[in-house]
């Protein structure tokens, strides 16, 4: 990958000049899809954009120079590592990427939800630390299922390269390990029935309840980025025909934003599940498709 095309991909497409505006038309979807399945009216088009200025127009509350530092600095490093993993998703076909990326990706998914445990904790708050606490043990639960479907994909393709993952899996593999992969999105976009780390019934929102103004603002923007980027892993992984990039990226924005509706939809179909038997789900359903996309990796010729 050239220089040019990894800014084109960080700036441009996936990256920035899309992903925030697609972000938000998510954020909007969801949303609106589970307040017309629940009767209600649900936002305006335009609720999350008004959302984020609104906040960004808010004064933050003073705080000790090191505490408003860490505060600060973890939602940027959230909204940056959720930015490089979109970059590296192979969207367009002749994007190439390099050898690994698949681990550097792993490595930048998991960096928000760090950031949110750390955030909950360094806020001193007792809604924010137990919403941190939750999230520890919910990404804990859900990085088993989740990396044990990528490495049966990397298995199978003998490679850790993205581009490799997309189109060298045959469907033995690739079949079991999205549907392990999609078991974990609902928990890690912090909606029903896996909510439990933001419940605003029990701990209001979780790790982020002390945060105000524009460091909210880029809590926001961080989660709906998780969905483009999220939901973008999933479209790239289930789409493995190689075409013209003009279908190829239409097909990919078709499937992000028809994975963004299946997701409310089972949202607002269900009740929020206690921590202890969303763990189970995890360590029970969600990790026994991925060993089994694992051992037909290893098996399969």
């Amino acid at each position: 990958m050239t220089i040019a095309r990894a800014l084109f991909q960080l700036l441009v497409f996936p990256g920035l000049l899309f992903a925030v505006p697609a972000s938000w038309l998510m954020v909007w979807l969801e949303r609106k899809t589970a307040a017309r399945l629940q009767n209600r009216l649900g936002p305006p088009f335009l609720q999350p954009f008004f959302d984020f200025v609104k906040l960004l127009a808010k004064r933050s509350l003073p705080r000790p120079r090191g505490q408003a530092m860490l505060l600060t600095a973890l939602p940027v490093l959230a909204v940056a590592s959720t930015l490089g993993a979109l970059a590296l998703l192979p969207v367009v076909p002749s994007a190439g990427g390099f050898s690994g990326d698949l681990i550097l990706l792993v490595a930048l998914l998991e960096l928000p939800p760090l950031c949110a445990v750390l955030a909950g904790f360094a806020t001193r708050s007792l809604y924010g630390e137990l919403g941190a606490t939750r999230e520890a043990v919910l990404s804990i639960a859900y990085s088993l299922p989740f990396l044990a479907a990528l490495f049966a994909l990397a298995t199978a393709a003998d490679s850790v390269s993205l581009s490799a993952l997309a189109e060298t899996p045959a469907w033995l593999v690739r079949a079991p390990a999205l549907i392990a992969l999609a078991i974990c999105l609902p928990v890690k976009l912090r909606v029903n029935p896996f909510s439990v780390a933001n419940a605003e019934q029990e701990i209001y929102a979780g790790s982020t309840t002390e945060f105000e103004g524009i460091r909210l603002a880029l809590w926001e923007l961080a989660h709906g980025l998780e969905w483009v980027v999220l939901t973008g892993l999933w479209a790239t992984l289930a789409f493995p025909v190689v075409t013209t990039w003009p279908v190829h990226v239409a097909v990919f924005l078709v499937i992000s934003f028809a994975l963004v509706l299946g997701i409310a939809t089972v949202a607002a179909a269900t009740a929020r599940l206690k921590l202890l038997q969303t763990a189970r789900v995890y360590w029970s359903w969600g990790l026994g498709i991925g060993l089994l996309a694992m051992v037909v990796a290893m098996i399969a010729p």
